[in-house]
């Protein structure tokens, strides 16, 4: 029997895309343990695309990813039921191929099931089906997120506060920018245009906005309000900051 931390690796390594072959050659396992495990056999029970879960079942989750995740599904992500499972639906605009793949790829790490696309105008959902996509983001709930309490679980904070780059990345991604700010200045009776670069972030939800404020505090990166819906960062040395780990959306 071989530990669980393999089967887990296994797992999440044929949810990448991954061939049986290449799986077994990288955990030190048969072809056919790969298989089984990918089939949902295990001496010790069940686990398999369906079942697993690193929240109320087995499995071990992908922190990075997922933070990465929760900071696009907080902002342009939603969770609608399908039959018994749910979807999980993240709206990227089709201007951006670059943060649709990185969202693609962070939901094949967090579950192992099939990451799928659907075409809309100006934009792709990017979707995945699953019962316990509801148990990785608690904030799923009934209505828009700016006309109910979002806050992260004690667990969320826990992870989030070892990731916090990834958080606000994927929040920046999702609902934010980066622009270049031009400002006219007179000196000495001549009008002088200035540039220089700057992050928003554009969201209905004071909450959702003091989530990324508290972050962003811990990353010392100064930020203020500039009206109710919109978050600013502008000090040269923040946006320096937040181009280390952010950037331009691609």
């Amino acid at each position: 029997m071989y530990p669980r931390e393999i089967v887990d690796k296994a797992l999440r390594l044929h949810s990448q895309g991954w061939t049986d072959r290449a799986v077994a050659q990288a955990c030190g396992v048969s072809i056919q343990s790969v298989r089984h495990w990918r089939k949902g056999r295990r001496r010790n029970g069940r686990i398999d695309a369906a079942s697993y879960c690193p929240i109320c079942g087995d499995g071990e989750l992908a922190e990075e990813a997922y933070v990465y995740l929760l900071g696009l599904y907080l902002g342009d992500g939603y969770i609608s039921p399908s039959g018994r499972a749910n979807y999980l639906s993240i709206v990227c605009g089709d201007v951006w191929p670059g943060l649709m793949d990185l969202c693609h790829a962070s939901m094949a790490r967090v579950l192992p099931t099939s990451v799928f696309r659907v075409q809309r105008i100006g934009c792709t959902e990017v979707k995945s089906t699953s019962k316990h996509w509801p148990c990785l983001f608690p904030q799923h709930g009934p209505g828009a997120k700016h006309t109910r309490a979002i806050a992260l679980v004690p667990w969320q904070t826990e992870i989030v506060g070892r990731h916090p780059e990834g958080f606000v990345r994927g929040l920046l991604h999702s609902d934010g920018c980066r622009i270049t700010n031009r400002v006219k200045r007179t000196v000495a009776g001549k009008d002088k245009w200035y540039e220089y670069p700057r992050y928003f972030f554009s969201n209905n939800s004071r909450d959702i906005h003091g989530l990324l404020g508290r972050y962003l505090d811990q990353l010392g990166i100064e930020w203020r309000m500039s009206n109710a819906n919109n978050l600013s960062i502008a000090k040269r040395d923040s946006v320096a900051r937040l181009d280390t780990f952010v950037g331009p959306k691609r």
